[in-house]
């Protein structure tokens, strides 16, 4: 009961073979894949769908053969070719059917004793099998074009009629409940039997993996048309479905069109509807359905077809004998005519040979050539080169012969410069003590690196706050113009102009990069951004720092560029000042004395006297000079007390 229980479900009978997910316990989150096998957009029930099978022309009444027709036909060596690839097995019988009938009906019209029999049976067959055809409507199929055509015709044939039942198809899955489709497969190109990827259900919840219900719809687009089409719909029912095997490949059956299998995780199932004429490869053919109410059994090929048949056998075997003969022709000919054949690729060689040593000569010219001309351009080069250095060379001579005539005189030359450069370095340190006398720069007892100039005490730049503004801006502008003194005799420009306004005096700074507010600023804008002042009072307290910076900046580059003494501290700016007069005055032997007649530009002009262009109070002061105002060493020694040059002018004006 068992075994017969599980035969009647369609199970196999082997327990290995079984599935294991029972039928409540089939979800749709055990789909893994689908396939479909004989797509086909025709329908099943269409004649074009109805297979019929060909026979050949021994079908026909008129071609019957009698003992005497199968002798000649023995003789015959050309094989003919079917006339017809049609069904003529029917046209046949109906002939003989209808022959049988009008008999019959001759019987009865004379009364015969079969006469109700023949009526009984008559009205039997019109009753129960429809009315064929008259044998003179139906016309055959002409093939002879087919059987002479071409093989590239044939194969163009062939592929039309294959890519007539080729499609692309994909299928979507829904679930009862949801309009989208929950699934929607690739696409499938030019194929009968789809075999689908595997199903990717991560994207779905467990409301929907959970299901055992689904509507599959196929969709398929035939290659000569662009539109697409639903082929299938099917509400499937998980548990209804079928058992096939473990895989496609174990399953031995012949499918019907539109057949759909599910790959699950057991194995392949197939849809109910789907399985209906499933039935072993094996007795498949010999289980279907007669057409006809009586069954009949017709002939496979009859000894005409069979003679044939031994004759074609026998001309293919001729055929391969003759190809056999013909190969070992070819390969004697081929060994006989070896050495021939050698001799030719060797022809051939040495010729591929000769062309390249051609090629490979034509090169080397050309290089040649192309040598030959960069050594003349060399050539012509060195030539000039020569000529060139044969001027001067003689170019060279006479310069040497004309420093040979000045040879005695170079060393008395050479001694007058030393001298002369001496002087000049002594007068630089005599100018140098003379300024240092005017602005004395003194160090404020009991305080480290602390120095007044003109008893103006200038902290550093730290401590610019310690002092009253009003005095540090006057000891500044005295450091301003100590500068410019310096700068001036020692003939090395500052990079910061400075200018001297006593207490007011100001710097400019034309080498830094600075960005205005503003793109269409003027010159005067410009130069009044980069002029910083010296005095705090009344500015930006950055602008006056940054102006003290440079001051600083000044005195370290008068060090290191003129003496080369490097600055420990550029924010000590009276320390380094003081430092930077002490080197200057710095030097050998003893100083040089002022000359008697004092600056020429203070003494009297002949011309001016003569013109009468100045008054009384000019020509007065134009006799004074530098030792006349007291700013000499000498005027310290009068009392110890430095006049200024206001009370020097009164006592002038007093003796005159």
């Amino acid at each position: 009961m068992a075994h017969s229980s599980s035969s009647a479900m369609g199970l196999p009978s082997n327990p290995r073979d079984r599935p294991r997910l029972l039928p409540t316990n089939r979800k749709l989150r055990n789909l893994i894949s689908i396939s479909l096998r004989n797509v086909s957009a025709i329908s099943p029930d269409s004649p074009r769908a109805q297979r019929v099978r060909t026979t050949d022309d021994d079908a026909l009444p008129q071609s019957l053969k009698s003992p005497s027709k199968i002798v000649a036909l023995r003789e015959q060596k050309n094989l003919g070719h079917s006339r017809s690839s049609t069904d003529l097995r029917s046209l046949a019988e109906d002939a003989v059917v209808e022959e049988a009938e009008s008999a019959d009906a001759v019987a009865i019209a004379n009364g015969s004793p079969r006469a109700n029999k023949q009526k009984q049976r008559l009205y039997s067959t019109a009753t129960t099998s429809p009315k064929r055809p008259d044998l003179r409507r139906m016309r055959r199929r002409s093939t002879l074009e087919w059987a002479n055509s071409t093989p590239t015709k044939r194969q163009q044939r062939l592929e039309d009629v294959v890519s007539e039942h080729l499609v692309d198809t994909f299928f979507t899955l829904h679930v009862p409940g949801l309009e989208d489709a929950v699934y929607i497969s690739e696409l499938v190109d030019r194929t009968m039997n789809p075999t689908f990827g595997h199903i990717d259900w991560t994207g779905c919840g467990p409301g929907i993996t959970r299901a055992d219900n689904m509507i599959l719809r196929v969709w398929l687009r035939r290659g000569s048309t662009r539109r697409w089409q639903q082929l299938l719909r099917f509400t499937i029912d998980m548990q209804g479905l079928q058992y096939m095997g473990k895989s496609l490949e174990s399953v031995h059956r012949q499918f019907p069109i539109n057949a759909v299998l599910l790959h699950l995780s057991d194995g392949v199932y197939a849809a109910s509807s789907s399985v209906i004429d499933l039935l072993p490869q094996t007795y498949a053919s010999s289980s279907r359905p007669s057409t006809s109410g009586t069954s009949r059994v017709s002939p496979t090929s009859s000894f005409d077809s069979l003679l044939r048949l031994a004759r074609l056998d026998d001309s293919i075997q001729d055929a391969l004998s003759i190809r056999d003969n013909i190969t070992v022709d070819l390969e004697e000919i081929l060994h006989n005519s070896e050495e021939a054949l050698a001799e030719r690729d060797q022809a051939r060689q040495a010729a591929d040979r000769l062309k390249t040593i051609e090629f490979a000569t034509m090169v080397v010219r050309r290089q040649l050539d192309k040598a030959k001309k960069q050594q003349e351009e060399k050539r012509t080069a060195l030539l000039s080169r020569r000529n060139l250095m044969q001027a001067d060379w003689k170019a060279r001579g006479a310069q040497a012969d004309e420093m040979a005539a000045f040879q005695p005189e170079l060393p008395s030359m050479s001694d007058e410069r030393n001298i002369k450069q001496k002087a000049v370095q002594n007068q630089r340190r005599r100018i140098c003590e003379e300024l240092q006398q005017c602005y004395p720069i003194r160090p404020q007892p009991g305080k480290a690196l602390a120095f007044t100039i003109r008893d103006l005490h200038l902290p550093n730049s730290e401590d610019l706050d310690s002092e009253p503004p009003e005095r540090i801006a006057a000891a500044l502008g005295y450091v301003v113009h100590v500068l410019q003194m310096l700068s001036f005799y020692l003939d090395h420009p500052l990079p910061y102009t400075m200018i001297y306004r006593s207490s007011t005096s100001t710097i400019f700074d034309r080498i830094s990069i600075l960005k205005f507010s503003s793109t269409n600023s003027t010159t005067a804008a410009d130069l009044k951004l980069r002029t910083y002042p010296l005095f705090s009072k009344g500015v930006p307290r950055f602008r006056f720092e940054y102006a003290v910076f440079l001051l600083n900046q000044n005195v370290r580059l008068l060090l290191d560029n003129v003496f080369g003494v490097r600055v420990l501290d550029i924010r000590h700016t009276l320390p380094n000042l003081k430092y930077l007069v002490y080197v200057a005055t710095a030097g050998e032997g003893d100083l040089p004395a002022r000359k008697a007649g004092g600056v020429r530009g203070l003494l009297r002009a002949p011309v001016m006297e003569r013109s009468g262009s100045m008054d009384s109070n000019t020509s007065r002061l134009s006799g004074l000079t530098l030792a006349s105002l007291g700013l000499t060493g000498n005027g310290a020694a009068n009392g110890g007390k430095a006049k200024t040059a206001t009370e020097r002018l009164r006592e002038i004006d007093g003796r005159g």
